[in-house]
């Protein structure tokens, strides 16, 4: 079955750009994937479409109200005729949630059908669309951003590269950096030479075991300089 993605934001135009480009885009093409962006503003009761509205107990900005949200989760959620029979997990991309990484990216792809994504904006959205709809929240780091688009538009990309049919072949992802919990190995093309430093000389061998080996030194090494917290526990 192929995964659809559908994604509930404020700034469609923003998500659809960013989905249609590149692998991703070629992917949506071909039918590997689908993804969907609605604007929350469209489920909006009110006559200026305004969606958000200022915090209880006072405080700054604005906040993104739960009525218009829902009325658009209830469309999305049943626009397929399936919709009930499918593995569905909804994510709201947060600052508050588990951080993403590689292990659960390859997680969504392989045990839901669907996901659909809420982007927040402003000052968050209210907590009780959060938890009536929201199964996960996830964060792209410790840091905030103006709003959720590009962190879902990061999350999409993590999660689809790993499904059947995005990328060429599934040896394009299972030895890059963090797919066995390391950083990828040093890689290089032509020229041989590029001011003054040459291609490893083992790269040119054509020993396929002394290649493989040499690439799980080097991984070890970068992984140990450059993101030492990985390795944490596997030494032990």
């Amino acid at each position: 079955m192929m995964m659809r993605f559908d994604i509930m934001t404020l700034f469609p135009e923003l998500v659809d750009r960013v989905l249609s480009e590149s692998i991703i885009g070629r992917a949506r093409r071909s039918g590997a994937i689908e993804v969907n962006v609605y604007n929350i503003r469209d489920y909006s009761e009110d006559k200026n479409r305004r969606v958000d509205d200022t915090p209880y107990g006072g405080g700054k900005g604005m906040l993104m109200a739960a009525p218009p949200i829902f009325n658009c989760y209830e469309s999305v959620r049943r626009s397929v005729p399936e919709w009930e029979s499918l593995r569905t997990r909804v994510i709201f991309m947060s600052p508050k949630g588990s951080v993403l990484k590689q292990a659960r990216a390859v997680g969504l792809a392989e045990n839901y059908d669907r996901l659909i994504i809420l982007c927040g904006h402003y000052e968050g959205v209210d907590q009780r669309i959060i938890d009536e709809i929201v199964d996960e929240e996830i964060s792209i780091g410790d840091y905030v951003l103006t709003g959720g688009e590009i962190p879902a538009c990061i999350l999409v990309d993590a999660v689809a590269r790993t499904v059947p049919g995005v990328l060429s072949a599934p040896e394009c992802f299972e030895s890059e950096s963090l797919s066995d919990g390391l950083l990828e190995y040093p890689q290089y093309t032509r020229p041989y030479e590029f001011h003054g430093v040459k291609v490893p000389d083992v790269l040119i061998s054509g020993h396929h075991a002394n290649i493989d080996r040499w690439r799980a030194e080097k991984a070890a090494e970068m992984t140990a300089k450059m993101r030492p917290d990985l390795l944490d526990g596997k030494e032990d």
